[in-house]
Protein backbone atom coordinates (compact mmCIF):
# COMPACT_ATOMS: atom_id res chain seq x y z
CA UNK A 1 0.00 0.00 0.00
CA UNK A 2 1.27 3.64 -1.08
CA UNK A 3 2.24 5.82 1.38
CA UNK A 4 -0.35 8.12 -0.35
CA UNK A 5 -3.11 5.40 0.68
CA UNK A 6 -1.75 5.19 3.66
CA UNK A 7 -2.19 8.79 4.46
CA UNK A 8 -5.66 9.50 3.10
CA UNK A 9 -7.00 6.35 5.25
CA UNK A 10 -6.12 6.78 8.93
CA UNK A 11 -7.79 4.38 11.38
CA UNK A 12 -10.29 8.02 11.92
CA UNK A 13 -11.16 7.69 7.71
CA UNK A 14 -12.25 4.11 8.33
CA UNK A 15 -13.96 4.49 11.08
CA UNK A 16 -16.17 7.84 9.56
CA UNK A 17 -16.54 5.51 6.12
CA UNK A 18 -17.71 2.73 8.30
CA UNK A 19 -20.89 4.65 9.68
CA UNK A 20 -21.34 6.27 6.20
CA UNK A 21 -21.79 3.46 4.18
CA UNK A 22 -23.48 1.07 7.16
CA UNK A 23 -26.59 2.68 5.72
CA UNK A 24 -26.28 1.67 2.51
CA UNK A 25 -24.24 -1.14 3.15
CA UNK A 26 -27.45 -3.54 3.25
CA UNK A 27 -29.07 -2.54 0.15
CA UNK A 28 -25.99 -2.53 -1.47
CA UNK A 29 -25.27 -5.98 -1.01
CA UNK A 30 -28.55 -7.89 -1.06
CA UNK A 31 -30.01 -5.53 -4.09
CA UNK A 32 -26.65 -5.98 -6.40
CA UNK A 33 -28.93 -4.54 -9.25
CA UNK A 34 -32.11 -2.70 -9.92
CA UNK A 35 -35.22 -4.33 -8.97
CA UNK A 36 -37.95 -4.59 -12.31
CA UNK A 37 -41.84 -5.46 -12.15
CA UNK A 38 -41.41 -7.64 -14.94
CA UNK A 39 -37.89 -9.50 -14.06
CA UNK A 40 -38.44 -12.01 -16.05
CA UNK A 41 -36.91 -15.07 -12.96
CA UNK A 42 -39.77 -13.93 -10.98
CA UNK A 43 -42.90 -13.03 -13.72
CA UNK A 44 -41.95 -16.71 -15.24
CA UNK A 45 -42.70 -19.63 -13.57
CA UNK A 46 -39.00 -21.45 -12.80
CA UNK A 47 -38.35 -24.40 -14.50
CA UNK A 48 -37.73 -26.14 -11.03
CA UNK A 49 -41.36 -25.43 -9.90
CA UNK A 50 -43.09 -26.45 -13.24
CA UNK A 51 -42.75 -29.63 -12.05
CA UNK A 52 -42.60 -32.12 -9.15
CA UNK A 53 -39.62 -32.52 -6.95
CA UNK A 54 -38.80 -35.94 -4.98
CA UNK A 55 -40.23 -36.87 -1.86
CA UNK A 56 -38.51 -35.57 1.11
CA UNK A 57 -37.63 -38.96 2.11
CA UNK A 58 -35.88 -39.84 -1.08
CA UNK A 59 -33.28 -39.88 1.09
CA UNK A 60 -32.90 -41.16 4.43
CA UNK A 61 -30.09 -39.04 5.33
CA UNK A 62 -30.19 -35.70 3.97
CA UNK A 63 -27.77 -34.85 1.68
CA UNK A 64 -26.45 -31.19 0.26
CA UNK A 65 -27.33 -29.17 -2.83
CA UNK A 66 -25.39 -30.98 -5.56
CA UNK A 67 -24.93 -27.13 -6.56
CA UNK A 68 -22.55 -26.94 -3.67
CA UNK A 69 -20.16 -29.45 -4.92
CA UNK A 70 -17.17 -27.62 -4.11
CA UNK A 71 -18.11 -27.33 -0.12
CA UNK A 72 -15.63 -30.67 0.45
CA UNK A 73 -13.15 -32.08 2.36
CA UNK A 74 -9.75 -32.24 1.03
CA UNK A 75 -6.53 -34.26 1.83
CA UNK A 76 -2.92 -33.64 1.15
CA UNK A 77 0.59 -36.16 0.91
CA UNK A 78 0.85 -34.01 4.79
CA UNK A 79 0.62 -35.60 7.59
CA UNK A 80 -0.12 -38.69 5.42
CA UNK A 81 1.30 -42.50 5.08
CA UNK A 82 1.91 -43.17 1.41
CA UNK A 83 -1.64 -45.50 1.88
CA UNK A 84 -3.19 -43.05 3.36
CA UNK A 85 -4.28 -45.15 6.36
CA UNK A 86 -3.17 -41.81 8.77
CA UNK A 87 -4.27 -38.68 7.04
CA UNK A 88 -6.02 -35.71 7.07
CA UNK A 89 -9.32 -34.33 5.61
CA UNK A 90 -8.94 -31.04 6.12
CA UNK A 91 -11.91 -28.60 6.36
CA UNK A 92 -13.42 -26.21 3.48
CA UNK A 93 -13.44 -22.86 6.09
CA UNK A 94 -14.14 -20.91 2.85
CA UNK A 95 -17.45 -22.01 2.72
CA UNK A 96 -18.13 -22.20 6.65
CA UNK A 97 -21.19 -20.18 7.54
CA UNK A 98 -21.67 -18.99 11.23
CA UNK A 99 -19.65 -21.04 13.89
CA UNK A 100 -20.83 -25.21 13.62
CA UNK A 101 -18.92 -27.25 11.18
CA UNK A 102 -21.50 -29.97 9.47
CA UNK A 103 -20.33 -33.31 10.49
CA UNK A 104 -19.49 -34.06 6.68
CA UNK A 105 -16.93 -31.43 6.60
CA UNK A 106 -15.29 -31.82 10.23
CA UNK A 107 -11.57 -32.13 10.36
CA UNK A 108 -10.22 -35.54 10.83
CA UNK A 109 -6.89 -36.88 11.56
CA UNK A 110 -6.34 -40.44 11.62
CA UNK A 111 -3.04 -42.22 12.55
CA UNK A 112 -3.99 -45.77 11.69
CA UNK A 113 -7.58 -45.43 9.64
CA UNK A 114 -10.85 -45.18 10.71
CA UNK A 115 -11.50 -47.58 13.29
CA UNK A 116 -15.14 -49.19 13.06
CA UNK A 117 -16.37 -50.01 16.54
CA UNK A 118 -19.59 -51.90 17.13
CA UNK A 119 -21.50 -50.13 20.19
CA UNK A 120 -22.51 -53.22 21.46
CA UNK A 121 -19.03 -54.65 22.00
CA UNK A 122 -17.63 -51.15 23.06
CA UNK A 123 -16.44 -50.95 26.54
CA UNK A 124 -14.56 -48.30 28.64
CA UNK A 125 -12.09 -48.94 31.64
CA UNK A 126 -11.59 -46.79 34.29
CA UNK A 127 -8.60 -47.76 36.59
CA UNK A 128 -5.53 -46.63 37.95
CA UNK A 129 -5.64 -44.24 41.23
CA UNK A 130 -9.16 -44.30 41.44
CA UNK A 131 -11.30 -45.25 44.75
CA UNK A 132 -13.09 -47.95 42.34
CA UNK A 133 -12.08 -49.16 38.95
CA UNK A 134 -14.86 -49.82 36.75
CA UNK A 135 -15.98 -50.75 33.00
CA UNK A 136 -18.32 -49.46 31.84
CA UNK A 137 -20.67 -50.04 28.44
CA UNK A 138 -21.84 -47.61 26.34
CA UNK A 139 -25.76 -47.50 27.65
CA UNK A 140 -24.01 -47.40 30.96
CA UNK A 141 -21.81 -44.34 30.49
CA UNK A 142 -24.71 -42.63 28.92
CA UNK A 143 -26.39 -42.56 32.45
CA UNK A 144 -24.60 -39.91 33.72
CA UNK A 145 -25.84 -36.90 33.61
CA UNK A 146 -25.00 -35.12 30.15
CA UNK A 147 -24.32 -31.68 29.15
CA UNK A 148 -23.64 -30.19 25.74
CA UNK A 149 -21.20 -27.46 24.71
CA UNK A 150 -19.95 -25.85 21.58
CA UNK A 151 -16.15 -26.28 21.44
CA UNK A 152 -13.36 -26.36 18.31
CA UNK A 153 -11.37 -28.51 17.67
CA UNK A 154 -7.48 -27.97 15.87
CA UNK A 155 -4.66 -29.89 15.10
CA UNK A 156 -1.51 -28.50 16.50
CA UNK A 157 -0.06 -28.56 13.37
CA UNK A 158 -2.81 -25.88 12.02
CA UNK A 159 -1.08 -23.17 10.02
CA UNK A 160 2.52 -25.24 10.68
CA UNK A 161 3.09 -25.12 7.16
CA UNK A 162 3.72 -21.27 7.11
CA UNK A 163 6.76 -21.04 9.64
CA UNK A 164 8.73 -20.40 6.91
CA UNK A 165 6.37 -18.94 4.82
CA UNK A 166 3.62 -19.97 2.83
CA UNK A 167 3.43 -22.89 1.37
CA UNK A 168 -0.28 -23.15 -0.13
CA UNK A 169 -1.83 -20.70 -1.79
CA UNK A 170 -4.85 -21.63 0.23
CA UNK A 171 -7.00 -20.99 2.97
CA UNK A 172 -8.61 -24.62 3.29
CA UNK A 173 -4.80 -25.93 3.49
CA UNK A 174 -3.82 -22.95 5.26
CA UNK A 175 -6.35 -22.77 8.14
CA UNK A 176 -8.42 -25.90 7.60
CA UNK A 177 -6.75 -28.21 10.35
CA UNK A 178 -9.55 -27.50 12.55
CA UNK A 179 -13.72 -27.48 13.11
CA UNK A 180 -16.25 -26.23 15.70
CA UNK A 181 -18.84 -28.36 16.85
CA UNK A 182 -21.40 -29.06 19.54
CA UNK A 183 -20.59 -31.88 21.78
CA UNK A 184 -22.84 -33.89 24.12
CA UNK A 185 -21.58 -36.07 26.65
CA UNK A 186 -20.82 -36.34 30.35
CA UNK A 187 -17.77 -34.25 32.04
CA UNK A 188 -14.77 -36.80 33.58
CA UNK A 189 -15.13 -34.85 36.43
CA UNK A 190 -18.98 -35.81 37.00
CA UNK A 191 -17.52 -39.57 36.64
CA UNK A 192 -14.65 -39.03 39.19
CA UNK A 193 -17.31 -37.86 42.17
CA UNK A 194 -18.56 -41.49 41.93
CA UNK A 195 -15.80 -43.00 41.46
CA UNK A 196 -13.44 -40.90 43.74
CA UNK A 197 -10.11 -39.88 42.70
CA UNK A 198 -7.26 -40.37 44.74
CA UNK A 199 -5.01 -37.52 46.38
CA UNK A 200 -1.91 -38.50 44.78
CA UNK A 201 -3.31 -38.51 40.71
CA UNK A 202 -2.19 -36.01 39.00
CA UNK A 203 -1.72 -37.51 35.41
CA UNK A 204 -4.53 -39.46 33.45
CA UNK A 205 -3.96 -41.67 29.97
CA UNK A 206 -6.29 -41.41 27.47
CA UNK A 207 -6.11 -44.41 25.34
CA UNK A 208 -7.86 -45.08 22.44
CA UNK A 209 -9.08 -48.35 20.40
CA UNK A 210 -7.95 -48.06 16.80
CA UNK A 211 -4.75 -49.48 15.20
CA UNK A 212 -2.46 -46.97 16.31
CA UNK A 213 -3.90 -47.15 20.35
CA UNK A 214 -3.21 -43.52 20.32
CA UNK A 215 -2.04 -42.49 23.76
CA UNK A 216 -1.63 -39.08 25.44
CA UNK A 217 -0.71 -37.91 29.10
CA UNK A 218 -3.76 -35.06 30.48
CA UNK A 219 -3.08 -33.25 33.42
CA UNK A 220 -5.29 -33.81 36.11
CA UNK A 221 -6.43 -30.23 36.43
CA UNK A 222 -7.85 -30.16 33.60
CA UNK A 223 -9.68 -33.62 33.73
CA UNK A 224 -11.43 -31.52 36.32
CA UNK A 225 -12.28 -28.45 34.60
CA UNK A 226 -13.93 -28.97 31.36
CA UNK A 227 -12.58 -32.67 30.09
CA UNK A 228 -15.43 -34.19 27.96
CA UNK A 229 -16.48 -38.10 27.11
CA UNK A 230 -18.44 -37.08 24.41
CA UNK A 231 -20.72 -39.75 22.22
CA UNK A 232 -22.88 -36.80 20.51
CA UNK A 233 -21.69 -34.10 18.01
CA UNK A 234 -24.47 -31.61 16.20
CA UNK A 235 -27.19 -33.44 17.50
CA UNK A 236 -26.14 -37.07 16.31
CA UNK A 237 -23.91 -40.12 17.05
CA UNK A 238 -20.61 -39.16 16.50
CA UNK A 239 -19.30 -40.25 12.87
CA UNK A 240 -16.73 -43.24 13.14
CA UNK A 241 -14.01 -40.87 12.01
CA UNK A 242 -14.60 -38.82 14.97
CA UNK A 243 -14.50 -41.88 16.93
CA UNK A 244 -17.73 -43.51 17.18
CA UNK A 245 -18.90 -44.03 19.51
CA UNK A 246 -16.90 -41.90 22.24
CA UNK A 247 -14.05 -39.64 21.80
CA UNK A 248 -12.20 -37.76 24.64
CA UNK A 249 -12.74 -33.76 24.28
CA UNK A 250 -10.30 -31.24 26.03
CA UNK A 251 -12.26 -27.89 24.84
CA UNK A 252 -8.87 -25.80 23.46
CA UNK A 253 -6.32 -28.00 23.66
CA UNK A 254 -4.37 -29.85 20.87
CA UNK A 255 -6.78 -32.36 18.59
CA UNK A 256 -4.81 -34.95 18.85
CA UNK A 257 -5.11 -35.10 22.52
CA UNK A 258 -8.54 -35.47 22.49
CA UNK A 259 -8.04 -39.35 21.46
CA UNK A 260 -10.83 -41.34 19.66
CA UNK A 261 -12.38 -44.73 19.88
CA UNK A 262 -11.68 -44.21 23.40
CA UNK A 263 -10.96 -47.34 25.31
CA UNK A 264 -9.42 -46.55 28.33
CA UNK A 265 -8.82 -43.77 31.30
CA UNK A 266 -5.75 -44.17 33.94
CA UNK A 267 -4.58 -42.22 36.53
CA UNK A 268 -0.92 -42.39 38.03
CA UNK A 269 1.42 -40.11 39.64
CA UNK A 270 3.79 -39.32 36.55
CA UNK A 271 3.01 -38.92 33.07
CA UNK A 272 3.67 -41.63 30.74
CA UNK A 273 5.44 -39.92 27.79
CA UNK A 274 3.71 -41.81 25.20
CA UNK A 275 5.38 -42.03 21.11
CA UNK A 276 2.77 -39.04 20.23
CA UNK A 277 4.23 -36.62 23.13
CA UNK A 278 7.77 -37.37 22.67
CA UNK A 279 8.62 -38.12 19.27
CA UNK A 280 6.23 -35.97 17.96
CA UNK A 281 3.59 -33.06 18.94
CA UNK A 282 6.19 -30.82 20.64
CA UNK A 283 8.37 -28.11 19.19
CA UNK A 284 11.99 -27.51 18.41
CA UNK A 285 13.81 -24.24 19.48
CA UNK A 286 16.64 -22.45 18.10
CA UNK A 287 18.59 -23.92 21.28
CA UNK A 288 18.05 -26.97 20.28
CA UNK A 289 15.63 -28.03 23.17
CA UNK A 290 11.96 -29.39 22.53
CA UNK A 291 9.33 -27.69 24.33
CA UNK A 292 7.29 -30.37 25.69
CA UNK A 293 3.69 -30.79 27.59
CA UNK A 294 2.43 -27.82 25.71
CA UNK A 295 -1.66 -27.92 25.33
CA UNK A 296 -3.65 -25.16 24.87
CA UNK A 297 -4.08 -23.69 21.11
CA UNK A 298 -3.25 -20.21 21.32
CA UNK A 299 -5.21 -16.95 20.55
CA UNK A 300 -5.12 -16.71 16.78
CA UNK A 301 -7.79 -15.40 13.39
CA UNK A 302 -7.68 -15.76 10.11
CA UNK A 303 -9.54 -13.47 7.27
CA UNK A 304 -12.50 -16.19 5.76
CA UNK A 305 -13.49 -13.78 2.46
CA UNK A 306 -11.31 -12.63 0.46
CA UNK A 307 -9.23 -15.85 0.04
CA UNK A 308 -7.47 -17.42 -2.54
CA UNK A 309 -10.80 -19.76 -2.96
CA UNK A 310 -12.57 -16.87 -2.68
CA UNK A 311 -11.67 -13.66 -4.45
CA UNK A 312 -13.12 -10.37 -5.12
CA UNK A 313 -12.84 -10.91 -9.19
CA UNK A 314 -15.63 -8.70 -10.42
CA UNK A 315 -16.06 -7.06 -7.76
CA UNK A 316 -16.12 -2.88 -8.46
CA UNK A 317 -14.77 0.55 -7.43
CA UNK A 318 -17.08 2.00 -4.83
CA UNK A 319 -18.99 -1.17 -4.46
CA UNK A 320 -19.76 -2.10 -0.61
CA UNK A 321 -18.24 -5.50 0.60
CA UNK A 322 -18.52 -7.53 3.75
CA UNK A 323 -14.52 -8.79 4.94
CA UNK A 324 -15.12 -11.77 7.08
CA UNK A 325 -12.89 -14.12 9.01
CA UNK A 326 -12.80 -16.54 12.00
CA UNK A 327 -11.43 -15.95 15.34
CA UNK A 328 -10.46 -18.47 18.34
CA UNK A 329 -8.62 -19.29 21.22
CA UNK A 330 -8.20 -22.32 23.45
CA UNK A 331 -7.01 -20.22 26.59
CA UNK A 332 -10.46 -18.66 26.93
CA UNK A 333 -12.92 -16.29 25.62
CA UNK A 334 -12.23 -13.80 22.01
CA UNK A 335 -12.95 -10.08 22.88
CA UNK A 336 -11.79 -8.35 19.80
CA UNK A 337 -10.55 -8.88 16.44
CA UNK A 338 -8.23 -6.04 14.81
CA UNK A 339 -8.06 -5.47 11.10
CA UNK A 340 -5.18 -4.30 8.93
CA UNK A 341 -5.36 -2.84 5.33
CA UNK A 342 -1.40 -2.65 5.07
CA UNK A 343 0.07 -6.02 6.45
CA UNK A 344 0.12 -4.82 9.91
CA UNK A 345 0.90 -1.12 10.27
CA UNK A 346 -2.20 0.10 11.02
CA UNK A 347 -5.27 -1.70 12.32
CA UNK A 348 -9.07 -0.91 12.66
CA UNK A 349 -10.92 -2.60 14.99
CA UNK A 350 -13.82 -5.43 13.15
CA UNK A 351 -16.76 -6.38 14.84
CA UNK A 352 -17.98 -9.75 16.13
CA UNK A 353 -20.48 -11.48 15.03
CA UNK A 354 -23.01 -13.73 16.74
CA UNK A 355 -22.45 -16.19 19.57
CA UNK A 356 -19.11 -15.06 21.27
CA UNK A 357 -18.65 -18.29 23.28
CA UNK A 358 -15.77 -19.48 25.14
CA UNK A 359 -13.32 -21.93 23.02
CA UNK A 360 -15.30 -21.57 20.48
CA UNK A 361 -14.54 -19.94 17.13
CA UNK A 362 -16.11 -16.53 16.82
CA UNK A 363 -17.32 -14.86 13.54
CA UNK A 364 -16.23 -11.36 12.63
CA UNK A 365 -16.11 -8.91 10.23
CA UNK A 366 -15.84 -4.98 8.77
CA UNK A 367 -17.52 -3.51 5.93
CA UNK A 368 -15.45 -2.12 3.21
CA UNK A 369 -15.83 0.33 0.77
CA UNK A 370 -14.35 -1.18 -1.93
CA UNK A 371 -11.49 1.10 -3.79
CA UNK A 372 -9.96 -1.41 -6.43
CA UNK A 373 -6.39 -1.01 -4.95
CA UNK A 374 -4.13 -3.28 -3.72
CA UNK A 375 -4.58 -4.52 0.05
CA UNK A 376 -2.61 -6.27 2.35
CA UNK A 377 -5.34 -7.66 4.61
CA UNK A 378 -4.17 -9.14 8.38
CA UNK A 379 -6.70 -10.09 11.43
CA UNK A 380 -5.19 -9.91 14.90
CA UNK A 381 -7.37 -11.35 17.39
CA UNK A 382 -7.02 -11.18 21.71
CA UNK A 383 -8.74 -13.01 24.32
CA UNK A 384 -9.61 -12.52 28.08
CA UNK A 385 -6.76 -14.25 29.15
CA UNK A 386 -4.98 -11.28 28.25
CA UNK A 387 -3.40 -12.78 24.94
CA UNK A 388 -2.72 -10.92 21.57
CA UNK A 389 -1.83 -12.66 18.60
CA UNK A 390 1.78 -12.50 17.95
CA UNK A 391 3.27 -11.05 14.48
CA UNK A 392 5.42 -12.97 12.90
CA UNK A 393 8.78 -11.84 13.90
CA UNK A 394 7.53 -11.80 17.44
CA UNK A 395 6.70 -15.79 17.47
CA UNK A 396 9.95 -16.67 15.01
CA UNK A 397 12.45 -14.85 17.12
CA UNK A 398 11.16 -17.00 20.02
CA UNK A 399 10.85 -20.26 18.15
CA UNK A 400 12.70 -19.96 15.14
CA UNK A 401 11.31 -21.94 11.89
CA UNK A 402 12.09 -25.61 12.27
CA UNK A 403 8.82 -26.05 13.98
CA UNK A 404 5.56 -27.76 13.19
CA UNK A 405 3.46 -26.88 15.93
CA UNK A 406 1.58 -23.90 17.33
CA UNK A 407 1.87 -21.29 15.64
CA UNK A 408 -0.55 -18.91 15.58
CA UNK A 409 1.24 -16.10 13.82
CA UNK A 410 -0.78 -13.33 11.74
CA UNK A 411 -1.57 -14.01 8.61
CA UNK A 412 -1.74 -11.70 5.36
CA UNK A 413 -3.83 -12.42 2.31
CA UNK A 414 -2.85 -9.62 -0.65
CA UNK A 415 -5.51 -8.90 -2.73
CA UNK A 416 -4.43 -7.41 -6.24
CA UNK A 417 -5.82 -4.40 -8.31
CA UNK A 418 -7.53 -7.38 -10.03
CA UNK A 419 -9.03 -8.49 -6.95
CA UNK A 420 -7.00 -11.64 -6.82
CA UNK A 421 -6.12 -13.13 -3.49
CA UNK A 422 -2.67 -14.48 -2.64
CA UNK A 423 -0.98 -15.90 0.94
CA UNK A 424 2.52 -13.65 1.87
CA UNK A 425 4.13 -13.59 4.38
CA UNK A 426 5.18 -9.74 6.00
CA UNK A 427 8.74 -9.32 7.90
CA UNK A 428 9.64 -5.98 9.68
Amino acid sequence: MSETLRSQVTRRDFFKKAVSVSAIAATAILLPKKASADEPEIMHHAKWGQKLGYPVTYNRYGLPSPYEHNNLRRNTKLLASGNFQASIAVTPIHESEGIITPNGLFFSRSHGGVAEVDPSEFRLMIHGLVEKEIVLTLDQLKRYPSVTRTHFIECPANGGQEWRGPQFNSLQFAKGFMSCAEWTGVYIKTILEDLGLKKEALWMLAEGSDNSEMGRTVPVDKVLDDAMIVWGQNGEALRPEQGYPVRLLLPGWEGNLCVKWLKRLEFAKEPWYCKEETSKYTALKPTGKAIQHFYANEVNSTVTHPSPEKPWLGLKKGEIVEIQGLAWSGMGTITGVDLSFDGGKNYVKANLKGLVLQKSWTRWSYIYKYEGKPLLLTSRAMDDAGYIQPTIDQETSIMGVESVYHRNAVETWEVTAEGMVNHVQIRS
